[in-house]
């Protein structure tokens, strides 16, 4: 312990587990929903979806091999959309889910992005991006088009990236009070 109230590995891990609870209820309101996850784990056993061990090296790699995966199967698009924004809205979800163009990107208020979704992909559409920088939004967008796929933009929204984000997560008015798990 640290002498903080709350705080550590424990905490983080039970935040883990409540923002992938909420996340996973907040899309599965939109589409069907698939756990990814990077290995076998018993974790979320109330979570009825089908689960799969992420592929790949890098996190670019892991998000063009679970895109790749969902596209082969036979869906129309394919996402993946993160775990640190348990306050999404159903409405930004449901744009980055319904947009038209090879690619929509949910950007983040870091810089980053909260989801991506596909109706097309390409080996080269994360080359040379950054990942976990406050360039990755844009350099993605810059690399899908480089790749020939046209980008969209869902809305903007924050996420959780470090403890002070909690604070605002903690008074947002788009956190679901009844449904969340934390």
């Amino acid at each position: 312990r640290h002498g903080r109230r709350g705080g550590g590995a424990e905490a983080a891990a039970r935040l883990h587990t409540a923002f992938v609870r909420d996340a996973a209820a907040r899309v599965a309101a939109c589409a069907p929903v698939e756990l990814h996850v990077d290995r076998e784990t018993d974790a979320w056993p109330e979570l009825a979806c089908p689960r799969r061990v992420q592929t790949g090296g890098g996190l670019g790699e892991r998000i063009l091999a679970a895109l790749r995966d969902g596209l082969a199967r036979g869906y129309d698009r394919a996402a993946v959309i993160g775990t640190d924004a348990p306050d999404l809205p159903l409405g930004h979800i449901a744009e980055l889910l319904n947009s038209e163009s090879d690619v929509c990107l949910g950007p983040a208020e870091d810089g980053g992005f909260w989801g991506i979704c596909c109706g097309r992909i390409v080996d080269t559409m994360f080359d040379g991006v950054p990942w976990s920088s406050g360039q990755t939004l844009e350099r993605t967008q810059e690399a899908c088009e480089r790749a020939g796929l046209t980008v969209s933009l869902a809305p903007r929204w924050a996420d959780v990236d470090e403890p002070e984000d909690l604070v605002r997560l903690a008074a947002s008015q788009s956190l679901d009070r009844a449904g969340a798990t934390a």
